[in-house]
């Protein structure tokens, strides 16, 4: 059985939560917090399997708690988090401080319609309990990154803009976000490739992605838009609730967005990415499969292995959050590396 705190200022939340969680026959409420403050006592008189978080609550807010959890007695942590330009830059935070993942809120801060999420939070509520807390303590790697950077200081340089003739492609899921945090920032402002990620997230959390990865790193990184040329030098992070997908126009390469049906459950999907470089020209891509949970990727690494020279790296179980899409990749024979992931970025390099 699995044990749960469930936090949240709001009554009706914690209510709906705690009902969703307690109807299931693996799975129990321990107790209820509404506050941070409330959280971290109950943490250390209860310790619970996993934790829901409200991200915002008055006294103390999700995020502090989460620094005192990680810091004293670490858990996996879930936030729960409303889709507001603030609530999603301080959600992308959480997964830097260590939370094991995040569900959006299907409205405001106090959602009626909560019963929408019901089988996500059960889902992550369950792969939570089964995750080595270890793996979501490590500190970021790289330097502390300032909150805001002139965009100017890294506008690729015209030399590099054209002629894209190798890609680097990174699908990611469960635990990306700290794992991306790791790759990119390693990656140095000469980078001779475009590097497209799929990360799935819902929509409204992708840009405060790019944008906190962009502060981190020398290369420029940035949310997708439609129709846009791909150029040296620069990450693309698929917007939530789009495919990014890539098509030729001229001697250049274009990104298109699209939200045909999801792939596996996701939209943006690994697969359909991959699949998409299968019929553009180029002359090779490095594709990159970390932590996520399912088998995203593990078509679309096939397609590429056919079609286009391909150097595949998957992220080693010893530092996956979640083993599942880099088994599923490895599990193909298709796979040239495994590495762990602050050994990723040295080995786009080395094929780059």
């Amino acid at each position: 059985m699995t044990s749960v705190l469930v936090v949240d200022d709001s009554a009706f939340m914690r209510k709906m939560i705690s009902e969703m969680l307690d109807n299931q026959p693996d799975i129990y409420v321990i107790d209820k917090a509404r506050n941070g403050k409330d959280a971290v006592e109950k943490v250390k008189q209860l310790n619970p399997d996993v934790i829901t978080m409200d991200v915002e609550m008055p006294v103390m807010s999700g995020i502090e708690a989460l620094k005192e959890i990680m810091a004293e007695n670490p858990k996996p942590v879930i936030m729960i988090s409303s889709v507001t330009k603030e609530g999603a830059d301080t959600t992308i935070k959480a997964m830097e401080y260590g939370a094991f993942d995040f569900i959006s809120k299907p409205s405001g801060s106090i959602s009626l319609d909560i019963h929408k999420v019901e089988k996500e939070l059960i889902d992550k509520v369950r792969l939570a309990s089964s995750v080595k807390v270890t793996k979501l303590t490590h500190s970021p790697a790289g330097k502390t990154a300032p909150d805001h950077l002139d965009p100017s200081i890294k506008t690729p340089k015209e030399g590099l803009k054209s002629g894209v003739s190798a890609m680097v492609v990174i699908g990611t899921s469960t635990g990306g976000p700290k794992a991306l945090q790791k790759v990119l920032p390693q990656l140095p402002e000469t980078f001779p490739h475009p590097v497209l990620v799929v990360q799935h997230m819902p929509e409204g959390f992708t840009k405060s992605l790019s944008e906190r990865l962009d502060a981190l790193s020398k290369i420029k990184v940035k949310e997708a838009e439609n129709g846009e040329i791909i150029k040296k030098g620069v990450a693309y992070i698929a917007p939530g609730g789009y495919h990014l997908k890539v098509r030729r126009i001229g001697t250049s390469v274009a990104i298109h967005l699209d939200q045909s049906t999801s792939v596996n459950g996701h939209r943006p999907s690994v697969d359909v990415m991959f699949t998409s470089l299968s019929a553009v020209k180029l002359d090779k891509v490095i594709a990159v499969l970390m932590t996520g949970m399912g088998q995203d990727g593990k078509n679309g690494l096939l397609h590429l292995k056919k079609s286009v020279k391909t150097a595949a790296i998957a992220e080693s179980e010893s530092t996956a959050v979640v083993f599942g899409m880099p088994k599923a990749a490895i599990e193909t024979n298709l796979v040239d590396e495994v590495k762990d992931i602050d050994a990723i970025a040295a080995s786009l390099l080395k094929h780059s």
